[in-house]
């Protein structure tokens, strides 16, 4: 039985803390490319940091 496997890269930042974040993912399974992305308008750098992983593993 073949694993199933999706590679995922995620970064998440913010100007200014509290301020303007956003958060982005791609995700790769085998020759299929996704990306998302998103952002807040009054948040944290930590808050984007987990959220580009909740978003990530959300997609799969």
């Amino acid at each position: 039985m073949q694993k199933e496997e999706v590679t995922i890269y995620t970064d998440g930042a913010c100007s200014g803390n509290p301020g303007k974040g956003g958060w982005g993912a791609v995700l790769i399974y085998g020759d299929v490319e996704k990306q998302i992305s998103g952002a807040e308008e009054n948040t944290t750098n930590n808050q984007m940091e987990l959220t580009r992983s909740n978003r990530g593993f959300k997609a799969t």
